[in-house]
């Protein structure tokens, strides 16, 4: 949960366990605490979709302050320590062993080596030998160590952890929380009664109506000293936005020390009864939506009419619908790994429904489906008729899918000692009692309900919630289909790894934690989907298999994703790129797109195998280093979450827990691909970032295991000698450049990249954007020419006309924009009185629709909404020379008009991909002023957004009139040119 600031020093290990330091060059960062229309009395729902710019109250620490590393630090180089901000190192990275020799034993060999390093840590032998064994998880012959503090009688519920990966004796990497102060914290003022009842007011969450309500007594180790707290773990909500989370009270004061938010988003018969068989769809229906029935017969074991054979737990060898605890069948959806309701008319959407599948004797869990929500266009009337909208056959579905991703995330480590989902664990760790808890139709009955799925993950103990919801198409928000989310893997699959990657991470208690950390979490989750689905062949709908959401929201190309992960541009300069700002999904897909080329990597050195190959390695038949490199590329995914001991980490933390994983596992054999992967997304060896949440990290595409090509950049043309930022990728707004040309700031006109084709941006004032495409091959000069934008405020240009923020549309920069919030959107105008008083010959003008994130502005108060960007336009040009008085809208004449879709978006709703700047070349025409006059936005003129798509007499879809943004249209930029 914390979020740290970083402190880089370079170091060398020692002999024995202990660390030479080098305080040469250090620099302290400062911390990262982190309306309907007249016409309509039909009201639209509202959407939290998963990709969504709402979820809740955010994550927070308000602990301050930071305590000072250690001082005197002896010379030396080659190993990497950030610190946090509690005076110890939060990572430890070297490219080879930190410590070595320190013995067979992987917990006393983790032991030794903190006490070899006492200044480093702060903590005595005595210290050392009090730290609790949390868990010793393997990784291939090597293990991961995890040890807590306790403070007098307390143990630490939040921080206060190190995370130890050693193979062989050897301390190949650490992560800590750990505080340098360790006595027990003053007693406390308050009881847990109170603590629930501040921790219930901070999250607005109903005690009487709240499904769980836990508190326990902790320490909270903070840079002022060790606090003595209250845990409260709350869940509550409503139909329309669940609300969980995990609040750190202090038990003196009782302030809000530290909150983290659990709601993760996105997405019978006469056979054997000792067979239990279901009946599901492998990926999701047919991507063309016909009601062709495409199930597979899923069994426990070999039989007639058995598509696959799916065995049974991976400890027990148990069916999934046995009682582990009797060894009986319960005959339903119910089971050790999941239990699966419907929750269609729950008023609290994070509840557990009460009805699983009817009672099944001959435990052959095949229902009906007819793909009635479908054919029914989303009418509610369905789930009072025949079939029920296939309620039984989603909830198996949803069932059997929750099994699937615990057997085979079982078999990649999310075990009892890594803290999974189970009611029985044996005598194999973890606490047990927390199965998957699905809710099928989730909420359908309640008409805000719609377009989403979420997670809701827990501490150990604590039963996670999953509720899947139906889709359809919503007015200016969302355009989905008439589906049911419970027959979509890709989205199931993302849902149930929020809870192994939300469990794995930072011990049995804490979860990811800040912006960065959120989007690696949102983005794992849409990896792990991935994985599962191409390990057994099963082919989601999409155009590659590699699309999260394409059942559900109709779009083939990306799903419910900016980009297809396999087809992606973004990089780590590029965190807070999309109309949202920064956000965990949008934010993910750079962690997507970064992972799937580290993937692709390992898929190229060791092969894709064969079928039959990948299922042997998903069903644990095969070892690890026998498999294709996809497999190995997953088990490295899930070792490197057992070697973070906070959740509150930055992609670049990330990262090294990687690259240490390939070390533990594999003896660093495939340091150089992963580095070389790594660096084409710019997490190359010089990246940085300032804490799990920082906006503004510093990327590098240098890696340490290629010949990188320095290059040099240089603006000519009508740039030459003048101020230009250089982006990497399509993105300009909110994003890091990777060099300038201005003297006046530090980043200076030299780069190093490993070599490669890549994306530029050059942007600069008074020239606005030039994009351009560059084959990186050695050392080189970017030479690139740039023209003179003579629509360019900062050249002296004026904006006036309809709507607001008029500047904003010339300020050549798409993080800011103009808006017109009056009806009709046809015709509103905007004139530019160009640069220079003599009329310039124009050929050339270029448009944003991009828009900014929501944002407190007076002047366009009107929520923001992506269905209001700019879709068709027209240019025209006045010339005060020969008369006219250019005041005057009707001195303009047209020299340009747009295609209807100049601003092409798709379903289920425009993305900013989609809205970026674009050049358009006009009727050269010479002019003192430009008008740009709008002809449509997005909800008034895409033909996707248009007329009634369902049959819901609730609500309506037309976007040109039962939407309130059927008024509003935003533009980023005209910049004009006359080459």
């Amino acid at each position: 949960m914390p979020a740290h600031p970083w402190l880089r020093i370079t170091l060398v290990a020692a002999s024995a366990g202990a660390l030479a330091l080098s305080a040469t060059g250090v620099a302290q960062s400062q911390p990262v605490h982190q309306v309907q229309s007249a016409e309509s009395a039909r009201q639209a729902p509202k959407v939290h979709d998963f990709q969504a710019e709402e979820h809740g109250k955010p994550d927070l620490d308000h602990r301050k302050g930071a305590v000072a590393p250690p001082a005197a630090l002896r010379s030396g180089a080659g190993t990497t320590i950030r610190w946090n901000t509690l005076g110890t190192p939060a990572v430890i990275t070297a490219a080879g062993p930190l410590a070595e020799g320190l013995g067979g034993d992987p917990e006393q060999a983790a032991r030794a080596y903190l006490k070899a390093n006492q200044a480093l840590f702060g903590l005595s032998a005595e210290a050392v030998d009090a730290l609790e064994k949390v868990a010793v998880n393997p990784i291939g012959q090597g293990h991961a160590v995890l040890l807590r503090q306790r403070f007098g009688d307390l143990p630490a519920g939040v921080d206060g952890l190190v995370a130890l990966g050693v193979a062989d004796g050897k301390i190949m990497h650490v992560t800590s929380t750990l505080s340098r102060t360790t006595e027990a914290p003053p007693a406390a003022a308050i009881d847990e009664q109170r603590a629930v009842e501040i921790a219930a007011a901070d999250g607005r969450i109903d005690l009487a109506t709240a499904t769980t309500k836990l508190v326990s007594a902790v320490a909270v180790p903070a840079p002022d000293g060790v606090h003595n707290a209250f845990q409260v773990t709350l869940i509550g909500g409503d139909e329309a936005e669940p609300a969980a989370y995990t609040t750190f009270v202090d038990a003196v004061s009782g302030a809000i020390l530290v909150r983290e938010n659990l709601v993760d988003h996105a997405w019978d018969g006469n056979h054997d009864p000792d067979n239990p068989r279901w009946e599901v769809f492998p990926a999701s229906p047919r991507g063309d939506y016909s009601s062709a029935d495409t199930r597979q017969t899923w069994c426990h074991k070999p039989g007639p009419g058995c598509d696959l054979v799916v065995g049974g737990d991976p400890a027990t060898g148990h069916a999934w619908d046995v009682d582990h605890t009797t060894g009986t069948p319960s005959h339903t959806s119910l089971g050790n790994a999941a239990r699966t309701f419907e929750n269609r008319a729950s008023g609290v959407a994070n509840t557990v429904g009460t009805r699983p599948n009817v009672q099944t004797p001959s435990r052959t869990y095949r229902y009906p489906w007819q793909n009635i929500w479908y054919k029914a266009k989303c009418d509610p009337a369905t789930f009072d008729q025949p079939g029920e909208a296939d309620l039984e056959a989603a909830i198996s579905n949803l069932h059997a899918m929750h099994n699937r991703m615990h057997d085979w995330s079982y078999r990649l480590g999310f075990t009892e000692t890594a803290w999974n989902m189970q009611v029985s664990n044996g005598e194999r760790g973890g606490l047990g009692n927390d199965p998957e808890q699905g809710n099928a139709q989730a909420g359908a009955r309640i008409l805000s309900v719609r377009d989403n799925a979420n997670q809701i993950t827990g501490p150990d103990g604590v039963a996670p919630i999953t509720n899947m919801y139906l889709w359809q198409p919503i007015a200016g928000s969302f355009y989905g289909p008439c589906v049911d989310g419970d027959y979509d893997m890709s989205v199931i699959g993302h849902e149930y790894t929020h809870a192994i990657s939300g469990r794995m991470i930072g011990g049995p208690t804490a979860g990811w934690s800040g912006a960065q950390a959120g989007a690696m979490n949102e983005s794992t989750s849409d990896l792990f989907a991935m994985e599962y689905l191409f390990e057994y062949g099963f082919r989601p709908p999409g155009e590659t298999p590699y699309v999260t959401g394409a059942y559900v929201t109709g779009d083939a190309k990306a799903g419910i994703r900016n980009y297809d992960m396999s087809r992606s541009p973004l990089n780590y300069s590029d965190i807070a790129y999309d109309l949202v700002g920064q956000q965990v999904h949008a934010d993910g897909e750079i962690w997507s797109a970064t992972q799937f080329d580290v993937r692709a990597a390992f898929i190229k050195r060791y092969g894709d195998g064969t079928p039959a190959t990948q299922r042997a390695c998903a069903d644990g038949k095969l070892p690890v280093e026998k498999c294709p490199g996809n497999r190995r590329w997953a088990q490295l995914s899930f070792d490197a979450l057992l070697l973070m001991a906070s959740g509150a980490v930055s992609y670049v933390d990330h990262r090294d827990a990687l690259l240490a994983a390939d070390r533990i596992r594999f003896g660093g054999k495939n340091q150089d691909i992963m580095w070389n992967a790594f660096a084409e997304h710019g997490l190359g060896s010089g990246a940085a970032s300032n804490g799990a949440s920082d906006p503004d990290p510093t990327p590098s595409f240098a890696s340490p295991h290629a010949t990188n090509a320095t290059v040099t950049f240089k603006p000519t043309g009508d740039a030459a000698g003048k101020p230009v930022r250089l982006y990497v990728g399509d993105y300009e707004a909110r994003v890091t450049p990777i060099a300038d040309t201005d003297p006046a700031t530090p980043l200076g006109d030299t780069f190093e990249m490993i070599p490669g084709t890549y994306s530029f941006l050059a942007v600069g004032p008074g020239l606005g954007h030039t994009r351009f495409t560059e084959k990186i091959r050695k050392s080189e000069t970017l030479d690139v020419r740039l023209s003179a934008n003579l629509a360019s405020a900062a050249a002296g240009a004026t904006a006036t006309g309809d709507g607001v923020n008029h500047p904003n549309l010339i300020d050549e920069t798409e993080a800011t924009q103009w808006a017109s919030l009056t009806a009709p959107v046809q015709g509103r105008q905007i004139m530019v009185d160009l640069v220079g008083t003599d009329p310039a010959k124009i050929r050339r003008v270029q448009v944003s629709a991009m828009l900014r994130p929501a944002i407190s502005d007076p002047a366009d108060p009107g929520t923001q909404n992506r269905f209001s960007a700019l879709r068709a336009f027209e240019i025209l040009a006045c010339d005060t020379a020969t008369g006219a008085n250019c005041a005057d809208p009707a001195a303009y004449r047209s020299i340009y008009k747009s295609r209807s879709n100049a601003f092409e978006t798709r379903l289920p709703r425009p993305r900013g991909a989609d809205l970026l700047i674009k050049s358009f070349d006009v009727r050269p025409a010479k002019a003192t002023h430009l008008m740009l006059r709008v002809v449509s936005s997005q909800c008034t003129g895409n033909p996707l957004y248009l007329g009634e798509q369902d049959a819901d007499p609730n609500s309506s879809t037309d976007c040109a009139t039962a939407s309130p943004f059927r008024d509003q249209v935003r533009a980023a930029e005209l910049q004009a040119f006359t080459r």
